[in-house]
């Protein structure tokens, strides 16, 4: 493989990468707050990316207006699925709330397929993301800096709300102790819900980006990016927001390089995900930034 083709491959990773790094961010903000593996999040990284297209194509509103209206409709919708699916069972045992989370994995794809159909729809990328860039030998298309551009500036942001805000300080305390930190005078059912509404819009943002790198969407396609995103988030370390970001970019990239070096195993490339997870359980079941932390019952 010559260097130019090698970058090439790694810009792609790179931008793969991204992708399931913004959809791990959902399942470790949650997983931190309630010990909860939110099945249901691939889901809204589909609904995210229909609710981009209907805006453009029903209501034609321009591509720099439809794609944050997108992110905030389903922002509310993830607060929606929080008050209604898992609110009432916090006090319950954790499998109540991980048989909820399944069920409304379901509810969503089935109602995605009854109500959007059940035959994928082009997804039409904004025409300055569908340029050829030549960058000395190595050519990409416009959307893969796009993509890597907008996955930065949105976990910037991220880090800073978590890092520097009130409302940040409120989540990292939950994410130790709910119970004393209620007794603290912080409104925690407003936290969790926050916290689902940030990583509902992360997911959005991740199911957009995915239908522009893969213009084409349809009911299922938060499915696998879902699965790959939780692989991320376990091997960047579960509960850990840099360590979701590290996972997904590790996952990405040696995704498309295994499968560029190694061409025969293309049709492998999902099992790869899976044997990763498989591996790190064995080895460092807490991932590369995670913490030993005890479930909460």
């Amino acid at each position: 493989m010559t260097l130019p083709l090698f970058f090439q491959h790694l810009a792609n990773g790179i931008s793969l990468g991204s992708l399931y790094a913004l959809i791990a961010i959902g399942y470790t903000m949650v997983y931190g707050i309630l010990r909860l593996i939110n099945f249901a999040h691939g889901d809204v990284v589909m609904l995210g990316a229909y609710m981009a297209f209907y805006l453009v194509a029903i209501f034609h509103l321009p591509w720099w207006i439809s794609f944050p209206v997108a992110i905030v409709i389903t922002a509310g919708m993830g607060v929606v699925i929080e008050r209604a699916a898992y609110k009432p069972l916090r006090e319950f045992p954790r499998i109540n709330l991980f048989t909820s989370a399944v069920a409304v994995s379901f509810l969503i794809e089935n109602l995605g397929i009854v109500i959007f159909g059940g035959r994928p729809k082009a997804f039409q990328r904004p025409a300055f993301m569908d340029i050829p860039l030549q960058i000395g030998q190595v050519t990409i298309v416009s959307y893969t800096p796009v993509i890597i551009i907008t996955a930065i500036v949105l976990f910037a942001g991220l880090l800073i709300l978590v890092n520097y805000t009130k409302t940040g300080k409120a989540m990292r305390a939950l994410s130790k102790d709910i119970e004393t930190t209620g007794l603290m005078g912080v409104d925690t059912n407003r936290i969790i819900s926050i916290a689902f509404a940030v990583g509902s819009a992360l997911a959005a943002a991740g199911g957009i980006l995915t239908a522009i790198k893969f213009p084409q969407i349809n009911p299922l396609m938060g499915v696998m990016p879902g699965l790959k995103a939780f692989i991320a988030a376990v091997l960047g370390g579960i509960g850990n927001i840099p360590g979701a970001m590290i996972g997904g970019f590790i996952l990405g990239i040696s995704e498309i390089l295994i499968v560029a070096f190694l061409p025969d195993l293309a049709g492998y490339r999902d099992a790869f995900a899976y044997s990763i997870l498989i591996l790190l359980l064995l080895f460092r079941p807490t991932g590369i930034m995670g913490e030993i932390q005890g479930e909460k019952v």
